[in-house]
């Protein structure tokens, strides 16, 4: 079976930066796969490469199969594209939306009344239908904006940041919905986020990306099991002999790894009744106090840390989001 996406050696640079950075990897027929990283990681620069928005500056990219350089209109022709800014027209109906859509896509007439019932009865807004979408949360909104990117049957689905802005309970309710059409659909999504819960309810599998660079693509029930079954997190008394100490710690045949943030240790372990009491005779041997031990299972959280050497960084503020919105514009005219 053909990979839905596949890229070799992409790349995409503006001016001197590097956006995206020499990344390959597939995306498998009807997989969720999900890019996880913060804002100005590379995720929506990849997306718009792969919906034909951007071209590369080196490498290639295929989606079903197509060059998206070379057969950029095959290859809109079998995907759809929901961006994080909603593109609904407010003063419009649900309906009349979708009916512009649907003209866009150049459905025959025959069919087009089929698929808006279709589609609006999956994303449950059949009795909204006829209502000016002004008076629409911004999560039946959201739910219209995919709803319009499902209705030519695409194989492959983008969703760029589909619940961004959105509180959590609205957020959640839109993974339901993006299960309910994988399944009815039965197509490929490939969705970018950074949010851990979203990468981690909604993949199969996951692709961490920081700064242009793919740095681990795996299942997320891999990704965490591999950290080991705990997480050990240690804070200590600044020492001399700190070094000897983290040194002496990574001897410890089940500690996989160690970290550290924000002054504190953090170490995966695989058996941490094994662990612990060597710890403390590290300690104690080098004269080390630890002020405090605490023990949890690893999240992607920790996953993400892991690879990056930080925590995600959220600087998802609406300014933020305008203006790469705003330079993305001016690089495609």
């Amino acid at each position: 079976m053909l990979n839905s996406i596949e890229t070799k050696s992409l790349s995409k640079s503006f001016g001197d930066v590097t956006a995206v950075d020499d990344i390959s990897f597939a995306v498998k027929s009807g997989e969720i796969f999900g890019f996880l990283g913060p804002n100005g990681a590379g995720k929506s620069t990849t997306m718009m490469i792969l919906t034909t928005l951007l071209k590369p500056t080196s490498g290639h990219a295929f989606v079903s199969g197509y060059d998206v350089v070379t057969q950029a209109k095959q290859v809109r022709q079998n995907i759809g594209y929901v961006q994080q800014e909603t593109t609904v027209d407010e003063y419009l109906t649900g309906r009349e939306n979708l009916l512009l859509q649907a003209r866009l896509n150049h459905i025959s007439k025959d069919q087009i009344n089929k698929r808006i019932d279709e589609v609006l009865d999956l994303i449950e807004l059949s009795d909204k239908q006829n209502d000016s979408v002004v008076t629409y949360s911004g999560g039946m909104r959201k739910r219209l904006d995919i709803a319009g990117g499902l209705l030519h049957h695409p194989k492959v689905l983008f969703l760029d940041e589909p619940t961004v802005g959105l509180d959590i309970q609205t957020r959640r309710k839109i993974w339901e919905y993006i299960k309910k059409i994988h399944i009815e659909f039965e197509m490929s999504i490939f969705l970018t986020t950074h949010y851990m819960e979203e990468a981690d309810q909604l993949c199969d599998r996951i692709g961490i990306i920081d700064y242009g660079k793919i740095q681990v693509i795996d299942t997320p029930q891999n990704m965490k099991s591999a950290m080991g079954n705990e997480v050990i997190t240690l804070s200590i008394q600044n020492s001399n002999s700190h070094g000897s100490f983290v040194s002496e710690l990574n001897k410890i045949e089940t500690i996989n790894k160690i970290n550290e943030d924000n002054g504190k240790l953090i170490l995966f372990a695989s058996k941490v009744t094994e662990a612990i009491p060597k710890i403390f005779k590290i300690s104690s041997n080098l004269d080390i106090k630890i002020n405090s031990i605490s023990l949890k299972q690893p999240t992607l959280d920790d996953v993400f840390i892991s690879y990056t050497g930080h925590e995600i960084r959220d600087d998802d503020s609406v300014f933020n989001r305008k203006r790469e919105h705003a330079k993305m514009k001016r690089l495609r005219a």
